[in-house]
């Protein structure tokens, strides 16, 4: 199967979930989110999809340097101004959205 996973090349659970997903046979496409991913097309997607509440890292440090004010923007203006608070991987597996690398979705993909 072939899947995308949107990451950042420095995140150690993207790292897994791609040797993971290559071992298991799939063609996984790594797209950066601070660099490469089409944000403004991909947001609303996944918001729409797994919800501001899995996609949002508010255990990061992006999220604590943030301004109580900045929390309270909308979702979609929040992630695309900070990439660095979608909860990764995020992985698309031909229009199926799942949010960080944890058994569950490597038991479901590999």
């Amino acid at each position: 199967m072939k899947l995308t996973l949107y990451g950042l090349k420095t995140c150690d659970s993207c790292r897994k979930a791609r040797t993971s997903l290559a071992a298991a046979g799939h063609e996984v496409t790594f797209i950066d989110i601070r660099a490469e991913a089409p944000l403004e097309q991909c947001v609303p997607l996944w918001l729409d999809a797994v919800g501001a509440d899995a996609l949002i890292n508010r255990r990061s440090t992006s999220w604590r340097a943030l301004s109580e004010e900045e929390r309270q923007t909308s979702p979609a203006d929040l992630l695309l101004r900070h990439p660095t608070l979608i909860k990764r991987p995020v992985i698309d597996a031909v229009g199926q959205i799942s949010v960080g690398w944890t058994k569950t979705t490597e038991a479901t993909l590999t």
